[in-house]
Protein backbone atom coordinates (compact mmCIF):
# COMPACT_ATOMS: atom_id res chain seq x y z
CA UNK A 1 0.00 0.00 0.00
CA UNK A 2 1.59 3.05 -1.20
CA UNK A 3 1.61 6.71 1.27
CA UNK A 4 0.20 9.26 0.30
CA UNK A 5 2.21 12.71 1.46
CA UNK A 6 1.27 16.49 0.93
CA UNK A 7 2.76 17.11 -2.04
CA UNK A 8 0.28 13.94 -3.63
CA UNK A 9 -2.77 15.65 -2.25
CA UNK A 10 -4.82 17.31 -5.38
CA UNK A 11 -5.29 20.79 -5.60
CA UNK A 12 -8.75 20.70 -5.44
CA UNK A 13 -8.60 18.84 -2.00
CA UNK A 14 -10.92 20.10 0.91
CA UNK A 15 -11.12 18.33 4.45
CA UNK A 16 -14.33 16.69 5.48
CA UNK A 17 -16.73 17.95 8.63
CA UNK A 18 -14.76 15.57 11.19
CA UNK A 19 -11.18 17.02 10.34
CA UNK A 20 -12.24 20.20 10.27
CA UNK A 21 -13.53 19.60 14.00
CA UNK A 22 -10.54 17.91 15.15
CA UNK A 23 -8.76 21.20 13.76
CA UNK A 24 -11.11 23.74 15.98
CA UNK A 25 -9.99 21.53 19.44
CA UNK A 26 -6.77 21.42 19.11
CA UNK A 27 -6.24 25.10 17.79
CA UNK A 28 -7.98 27.80 20.20
CA UNK A 29 -9.66 30.82 18.94
CA UNK A 30 -6.86 33.41 18.65
CA UNK A 31 -9.30 35.63 20.84
CA UNK A 32 -9.40 33.24 23.82
CA UNK A 33 -5.51 32.70 23.97
CA UNK A 34 -5.75 36.75 24.73
CA UNK A 35 -8.42 35.92 27.31
CA UNK A 36 -6.60 33.90 29.14
CA UNK A 37 -2.89 35.81 28.68
CA UNK A 38 -5.19 39.05 30.15
CA UNK A 39 -5.84 36.87 33.36
CA UNK A 40 -2.48 35.48 33.92
CA UNK A 41 -1.20 39.39 33.39
CA UNK A 42 -3.68 40.19 35.58
CA UNK A 43 -2.60 37.99 38.53
CA UNK A 44 0.78 39.15 38.29
CA UNK A 45 -0.41 42.51 38.49
CA UNK A 46 -2.25 41.54 41.92
CA UNK A 47 0.98 40.29 43.27
CA UNK A 48 2.52 42.72 42.81
CA UNK A 49 0.26 45.39 44.33
CA UNK A 50 -0.62 43.31 47.80
CA UNK A 51 3.18 42.98 47.98
CA UNK A 52 3.96 46.92 48.61
CA UNK A 53 0.85 46.94 51.21
CA UNK A 54 2.13 43.90 53.81
CA UNK A 55 5.60 45.79 53.44
CA UNK A 56 4.17 48.63 54.47
CA UNK A 57 2.49 47.42 57.07
CA UNK A 58 5.10 45.69 58.70
CA UNK A 59 7.19 48.99 58.40
CA UNK A 60 4.30 50.96 60.72
CA UNK A 61 4.47 47.93 63.04
CA UNK A 62 7.75 48.52 63.16
CA UNK A 63 7.58 51.90 63.91
CA UNK A 64 5.30 51.96 66.40
CA UNK A 65 7.77 48.94 68.48
CA UNK A 66 10.41 51.65 67.90
CA UNK A 67 7.95 54.49 69.60
CA UNK A 68 7.01 52.39 72.70
CA UNK A 69 10.10 51.26 73.29
CA UNK A 70 11.73 55.08 72.84
CA UNK A 71 8.95 55.97 75.41
CA UNK A 72 9.31 53.31 78.00
CA UNK A 73 12.87 54.29 78.15
CA UNK A 74 12.30 58.02 78.76
CA UNK A 75 9.53 56.99 81.06
CA UNK A 76 12.58 54.81 83.09
CA UNK A 77 15.16 57.33 83.10
CA UNK A 78 12.28 59.73 84.63
CA UNK A 79 11.72 57.32 87.46
CA UNK A 80 15.70 56.83 87.92
CA UNK A 81 15.86 60.84 88.36
CA UNK A 82 13.56 62.01 89.94
CA UNK A 83 13.97 61.83 93.76
CA UNK A 84 11.25 59.84 95.70
CA UNK A 85 8.43 62.34 97.19
CA UNK A 86 8.63 61.95 101.48
CA UNK A 87 5.12 62.42 102.60
CA UNK A 88 4.22 65.63 105.05
CA UNK A 89 5.63 64.92 108.13
CA UNK A 90 3.41 64.99 111.11
CA UNK A 91 5.14 67.58 112.73
CA UNK A 92 4.70 70.44 110.84
CA UNK A 93 1.43 70.24 112.12
CA UNK A 94 0.16 73.30 114.78
CA UNK A 95 0.32 72.90 118.03
CA UNK A 96 -3.72 72.04 118.41
CA UNK A 97 -3.58 69.21 116.18
CA UNK A 98 -0.19 67.77 117.22
CA UNK A 99 -1.78 67.82 120.63
CA UNK A 100 -4.91 65.84 119.27
CA UNK A 101 -2.17 63.53 117.65
CA UNK A 102 -0.30 62.85 121.13
CA UNK A 103 -3.42 62.04 122.43
CA UNK A 104 -4.49 59.36 119.94
CA UNK A 105 -1.21 57.87 120.11
CA UNK A 106 -1.24 57.66 124.17
CA UNK A 107 -4.81 55.99 123.64
CA UNK A 108 -3.32 53.12 121.74
CA UNK A 109 -0.93 52.72 124.09
CA UNK A 110 -3.54 52.80 127.44
CA UNK A 111 -6.15 51.06 125.97
CA UNK A 112 -6.76 49.75 129.22
CA UNK A 113 -7.41 52.75 130.90
CA UNK A 114 -10.89 54.52 131.10
CA UNK A 115 -11.41 57.98 129.75
CA UNK A 116 -10.84 59.77 133.30
CA UNK A 117 -7.90 57.96 133.87
CA UNK A 118 -6.38 58.77 130.28
CA UNK A 119 -7.12 62.16 131.33
CA UNK A 120 -4.52 62.10 133.66
CA UNK A 121 -1.52 61.09 131.91
CA UNK A 122 -3.16 63.52 128.75
CA UNK A 123 -0.36 66.19 127.46
CA UNK A 124 -1.64 69.31 127.20
CA UNK A 125 -1.07 71.72 123.79
CA UNK A 126 0.50 74.14 126.02
CA UNK A 127 3.53 71.54 126.10
CA UNK A 128 3.32 71.34 121.82
CA UNK A 129 6.02 73.48 120.86
CA UNK A 130 4.77 75.60 118.14
CA UNK A 131 7.52 74.92 114.92
CA UNK A 132 4.84 75.89 111.93
CA UNK A 133 7.07 78.59 111.11
CA UNK A 134 10.18 76.31 109.85
CA UNK A 135 10.12 75.97 105.96
CA UNK A 136 12.44 73.31 105.07
CA UNK A 137 12.63 69.35 105.57
CA UNK A 138 12.81 67.51 108.77
CA UNK A 139 15.99 65.97 108.50
CA UNK A 140 19.19 64.93 109.92
CA UNK A 141 21.03 67.76 108.19
CA UNK A 142 18.27 70.49 109.08
CA UNK A 143 18.58 69.63 112.84
CA UNK A 144 21.00 72.31 113.86
CA UNK A 145 19.07 75.10 111.85
CA UNK A 146 15.97 73.86 112.66
CA UNK A 147 17.12 74.32 116.80
CA UNK A 148 18.64 77.56 115.67
CA UNK A 149 16.15 79.44 114.58
CA UNK A 150 12.63 77.20 115.77
CA UNK A 151 14.04 76.56 119.48
CA UNK A 152 16.32 80.09 120.25
CA UNK A 153 16.10 79.27 123.94
CA UNK A 154 17.34 75.59 123.54
CA UNK A 155 20.47 76.36 121.48
CA UNK A 156 21.06 79.57 123.85
CA UNK A 157 20.97 76.54 126.45
CA UNK A 158 23.26 74.20 124.46
CA UNK A 159 26.05 76.45 124.59
CA UNK A 160 26.05 77.26 128.11
CA UNK A 161 28.16 74.99 130.69
CA UNK A 162 26.06 72.61 132.65
CA UNK A 163 25.71 72.88 135.97
CA UNK A 164 24.95 69.66 137.00
CA UNK A 165 26.04 66.10 136.25
CA UNK A 166 23.95 64.02 134.45
CA UNK A 167 21.35 66.66 133.65
CA UNK A 168 20.65 67.67 130.54
CA UNK A 169 18.42 70.61 128.82
CA UNK A 170 17.39 68.18 126.35
CA UNK A 171 16.35 64.75 125.22
CA UNK A 172 16.04 63.46 122.08
CA UNK A 173 14.20 60.36 121.81
CA UNK A 174 14.61 58.00 118.53
CA UNK A 175 13.90 54.46 117.62
CA UNK A 176 16.80 52.28 116.54
CA UNK A 177 20.93 52.37 118.31
CA UNK A 178 22.34 53.62 114.14
CA UNK A 179 19.74 56.70 114.53
CA UNK A 180 20.75 57.90 117.59
CA UNK A 181 23.94 57.66 116.87
CA UNK A 182 23.53 59.84 113.41
CA UNK A 183 21.60 62.21 116.20
CA UNK A 184 24.47 62.33 118.26
CA UNK A 185 27.50 63.28 115.84
CA UNK A 186 24.74 66.31 114.70
CA UNK A 187 24.24 67.57 117.83
CA UNK A 188 28.31 67.67 118.94
CA UNK A 189 28.47 70.66 116.03
CA UNK A 190 30.07 73.41 117.23
CA UNK A 191 27.36 75.89 116.26
CA UNK A 192 25.38 74.29 118.58
CA UNK A 193 27.67 73.54 121.74
CA UNK A 194 30.01 76.65 121.03
CA UNK A 195 33.01 76.39 123.01
CA UNK A 196 31.54 75.48 126.55
CA UNK A 197 28.38 73.43 126.27
CA UNK A 198 28.30 69.80 127.31
CA UNK A 199 28.72 66.64 126.27
CA UNK A 200 26.53 64.97 123.88
CA UNK A 201 25.27 61.51 125.45
CA UNK A 202 24.46 58.06 123.15
CA UNK A 203 22.46 56.49 124.89
CA UNK A 204 21.07 53.29 123.66
CA UNK A 205 20.95 49.19 124.77
CA UNK A 206 23.15 47.72 121.91
CA UNK A 207 26.69 47.11 122.87
CA UNK A 208 26.39 49.03 126.53
CA UNK A 209 25.54 47.68 129.53
CA UNK A 210 23.23 49.89 131.79
CA UNK A 211 25.29 49.80 134.26
CA UNK A 212 28.11 51.62 132.04
CA UNK A 213 25.79 54.59 131.18
CA UNK A 214 24.77 54.99 134.95
CA UNK A 215 28.33 55.55 135.88
CA UNK A 216 28.77 57.78 132.73
CA UNK A 217 25.74 60.14 133.59
CA UNK A 218 27.48 60.29 136.68
CA UNK A 219 30.32 61.87 135.96
CA UNK A 220 29.82 63.57 133.31
CA UNK A 221 28.14 67.15 132.37
CA UNK A 222 25.95 66.65 129.14
CA UNK A 223 24.04 69.34 127.32
CA UNK A 224 21.73 66.40 125.65
CA UNK A 225 20.93 63.13 125.92
CA UNK A 226 20.06 61.39 122.39
CA UNK A 227 18.91 57.88 123.32
CA UNK A 228 16.27 54.96 122.70
CA UNK A 229 13.10 55.20 124.53
CA UNK A 230 13.53 51.88 126.10
CA UNK A 231 17.44 52.70 127.57
CA UNK A 232 16.10 56.82 128.27
CA UNK A 233 13.25 55.15 130.39
CA UNK A 234 15.40 52.97 132.45
CA UNK A 235 17.95 55.56 132.95
CA UNK A 236 14.80 58.05 134.01
CA UNK A 237 12.81 55.66 136.30
CA UNK A 238 15.06 52.72 137.43
CA UNK A 239 18.07 54.38 138.05
CA UNK A 240 17.83 58.08 138.58
CA UNK A 241 20.82 58.56 137.15
CA UNK A 242 19.67 60.97 134.02
CA UNK A 243 18.40 63.97 135.82
CA UNK A 244 15.08 66.50 134.57
CA UNK A 245 16.56 69.36 137.07
CA UNK A 246 17.93 71.07 133.72
CA UNK A 247 15.38 69.73 131.32
CA UNK A 248 13.58 71.73 128.87
CA UNK A 249 12.85 70.30 126.10
CA UNK A 250 12.57 66.60 124.47
CA UNK A 251 11.99 66.06 121.13
CA UNK A 252 10.21 62.96 119.42
CA UNK A 253 12.03 61.52 116.13
CA UNK A 254 8.70 61.55 114.57
CA UNK A 255 9.74 62.57 110.98
CA UNK A 256 11.95 59.64 110.46
CA UNK A 257 11.01 56.65 108.99
CA UNK A 258 12.81 53.01 108.73
CA UNK A 259 13.04 50.39 106.39
CA UNK A 260 9.57 49.71 106.54
CA UNK A 261 8.42 53.19 106.76
CA UNK A 262 7.88 53.04 110.28
CA UNK A 263 7.93 56.13 112.50
CA UNK A 264 8.97 56.09 116.37
CA UNK A 265 5.38 55.91 117.10
CA UNK A 266 3.54 53.45 113.94
CA UNK A 267 6.27 50.81 115.94
CA UNK A 268 3.77 49.48 119.36
CA UNK A 269 6.83 48.38 121.37
CA UNK A 270 8.42 51.98 121.10
CA UNK A 271 5.42 53.82 121.65
CA UNK A 272 4.71 52.07 124.85
CA UNK A 273 8.18 52.92 125.72
CA UNK A 274 7.76 56.54 124.94
CA UNK A 275 4.27 57.11 126.98
CA UNK A 276 5.29 54.73 129.33
CA UNK A 277 8.53 55.05 130.24
CA UNK A 278 9.94 58.70 129.18
CA UNK A 279 7.45 61.41 128.69
CA UNK A 280 5.25 58.91 131.55
CA UNK A 281 8.37 59.19 134.07
CA UNK A 282 6.60 61.14 136.90
CA UNK A 283 8.82 64.45 136.83
CA UNK A 284 8.92 64.06 133.06
CA UNK A 285 4.98 64.34 132.87
CA UNK A 286 4.70 67.27 135.80
CA UNK A 287 7.07 69.34 134.37
CA UNK A 288 5.08 68.94 130.63
CA UNK A 289 2.03 69.52 132.31
CA UNK A 290 3.52 72.74 133.98
CA UNK A 291 5.09 74.48 130.88
CA UNK A 292 8.86 73.85 132.25
CA UNK A 293 9.71 71.14 129.55
CA UNK A 294 8.32 71.72 125.80
CA UNK A 295 7.48 68.66 123.73
CA UNK A 296 9.68 69.08 120.02
CA UNK A 297 8.40 66.98 117.02
CA UNK A 298 11.00 66.86 114.53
Amino acid sequence: MSVQRGDDLEDDFVPDDLVALSDDDEFPNPEDITGLLSADEDGDNDGETSQPQSAATLEKKRKRRAKEKERKAKKRKLAETLQPVEPTSVAAQPPVLLADYISSMQAKTFNEMSGIELADVQIPESAMADTTIWPGSRSLDQLVDFITKVLPKLHTRFSQRPKSNGAPTLLYVAGAALRVADVTRVLKDKRLRGEKGGDVAKLFAKHFKLEEHVAYLRRTKIAAAVGTPGRLGKLLCDTGALATTALTHIILDVSYRDTKKRTLLDIPETRSEVFRTVLGAPKVLNGLRQGTIQLVLF
